[in-house]
């Protein structure tokens, strides 16, 4: 009798467990703005459930009151969600200055290694001829939006260890707002990182101060409304 009463306390207990663990929804925008947010990485670090935004900032994640989110973005400051509820979230994230990026990235002590932090997404990406699941289902797709969200953010992070505030106003006469406008304007792509040597990024941020000071304040509000 008492390994009865044992095993169905055990099984109410899993039951209750697996019954807290909910879906989560909700949708990120841009502070200030009206911008839904896609491609915002999502992380419950209670149970290591992962997710992106889709297209419209909308999002949905495995997870439970008493747990914490963090949602995550390049251009963007983190946010914390404690769940308390399990009520739709909107989310606000604030865009990250260059003086916040200098913080982030100088507080990195290694580089950003998403194949030793998260292998089961790319175990769940493999694509296999005699899976069909491994085509359509939603956690083969989700973990290869994943798995392309890490590939960018490792190419965010290469971009802002070599164009950095110091390097650059050591070329540019240029300091606080104005640099700032100037980095966000002329950031370079990562392919113009990746094939190019020191002397031809100095040519490359040379010849983007140009433009700038040629630009009016007008042309550079607009610039940077259209980035």
């Amino acid at each position: 009798m008492k390994l009865k009463i044992i095993t169905v306390a055990i099984m109410l207990f899993t039951s209750a467990f697996v019954n807290a663990q909910n879906t989560l929804k909700g949708n990120v925008e841009e502070a200030g703005k009206d911008l839904r947010l896609s491609n915002v990485f999502i992380r419950d670090i209670n149970n290591n459930q992962l997710t992106l935004t889709d297209n419209n900032g909308n999002f949905e994640i495995r997870s439970a009151t008493g747990h914490t989110l963090i949602f995550n973005s390049p251009g963007y400051v983190n946010d914390t969600l404690y769940v308390i509820d399990m009520q739709p979230k909107k989310i606000k994230l604030e865009q990250l200055t260059i003086a916040l990026r200098e913080v982030n990235i100088s507080a990195k002590r290694n580089s950003f290694n998403p194949r030793e932090e998260y292998p089961e997404v790319y175990e769940k990406s493999k694509v296999y001829v005699l899976s069909p699941s491994s085509w359509f289902s939603k956690d083969a797709k989700d973990a290869r939006r994943l798995k392309k969200y890490f590939a960018i953010e490792q190419q965010q992070e290469k971009i802002d260890e070599v164009f950095n505030v110091a390097y650059v106003s050591s070329l540019v006469p240029l300091k606080g707002q104005d640099l700032e406008d100037f980095m966000t304007l002329y950031r370079p792509s990562y392919s113009l990182i990746n094939s190019n040597n020191g002397p031809s990024l100095a040519v490359y941020i040379n010849d983007s101060y140009k433009k700038f000071i040629a630009l009016t304040p007008s042309q550079r509000a607009a610039m940077q409304l259209s980035n």
